[in-house]
């Protein structure tokens, strides 16, 4: 399986460091719409989608104005796009059968409708609370307008295997079982983790269950002030939501080795996968000479 790191549209929160943490930045903040593309062998599967086509062309209404212009002001430029991407790829919009959703929110579930083929995978309980529209936040994070024209939702209940410490951990219907959805509710009631097999090791895509890269830091976790804040104002449980960071800290602590775990908006874990990803491919497939500037693998995030 060939993985790809996709940024679908950086979103621009007022904050700069204080939000993003990124030392020496000025302006902005900058986040991440982390995706995932996977190749099989006879299909693509994406895990979260980012922004879609609809919400650079009309981000009004599909997109509600406090996030789209005060807390998140995505840039909103088409070739950031999942499909975009994927096109620069090689690849059909036809080509991806499947869609894996850590939560509906907007910025995760905005390229839904860009892929009008895919089965679309996702937690039961996350499906309940996006239709149901419970309170003033839901109708601002969840946006019908994004995922209407779905016709193929397969809605899990949280049961299932153990996968290392975690419970209800879900094999996914027609994926292959290198692909599970992992429950971390507490940002959304339905949230989940994504965890994909690569070779020897696993990936662990959190979502939304943290924002902050040294929020996984072991032993001195922390967050910093914008992000701590925007964390607070979109929790549904934060009992559950810090519970289940101490738990994926507790992965990281004891598990390493084993599993790498990021989450949806941190530019930096982005960057050093994408890296990562870079130098994978150029040990598969070297150059007749290595070019200039190219280093042997560096450190693991979280190390």
């Amino acid at each position: 399986m060939r993985i790809h790191h996709l940024d679908c549209i950086t979103m621009c929160p007022p904050g700069g460091r204080l939000m993003d943490g990124r030392p020496g930045a000025h302006g902005p903040a900058e986040l991440a719409c982390h995706c995932l593309l996977l190749e099989l062998p006879d299909r693509l599967v994406l895990v979260d989608t980012g922004f879609g086509l609809q919400d650079v062309l009309r981000p009004r209404p599909r997109l509600a104005p406090v996030f789209l212009y005060s807390l998140c002001r995505p840039r909103l430029v088409e070739e950031d796009t999942a499909v975009r991407q994927l096109q620069r790829l090689g690849f059909a919009p036809e080509d991806v059968t499947d869609i894996v959703l850590t939560h509906l929110d907007f910025d995760h579930a905005g390229g839904l409708d860009d892929f009008p083929r895919a089965r679309v995978h996702l937690l039961e309980q996350e499906a309940r609370s996006a239709v149901a529209q419970g309170t003033p936040l839901d109708r601002r994070r969840f946006r019908p307008q994004q995922w209407q024209s779905v016709g193929r939702w397969l809605p899990y209940p949280e049961q299932g295997e153990r996968w290392f410490d975690f419970e209800a951990v879900r094999d996914l219907q027609g994926l292959p079982p290198e692909i599970l959805l992992v429950p971390l509710p507490g940002h959304t009631q339905g949230h989940a983790g994504v965890a994909v097999k690569r070779g020897d090791d696993w990936l662990l895509h959190a979502g939304d269950a943290y924002f902050f890269r040294e929020e996984m830091n072991p032993t001195h976790p922390r967050c910093t002030p914008g992000l701590r804040f925007y964390q607070r104002l979109m929790e549904k449980d934060r009992a559950l939501r810090l519970g289940n960071q101490e738990r994926l800290r507790e992965l990281v602590r004891r598990h390493g080795e084993e599993v790498t775990v990021f989450c949806a908006h941190d530019k930096v874990e982005l960057e050093l996968l994408q890296r990562e990803e870079a130098r994978s491919e150029l040990l598969l497939h070297p150059p007749t000479r290595a070019p200039l500037g190219w280093t042997a693998p560096g450190p693991h995030l979280h190390s």
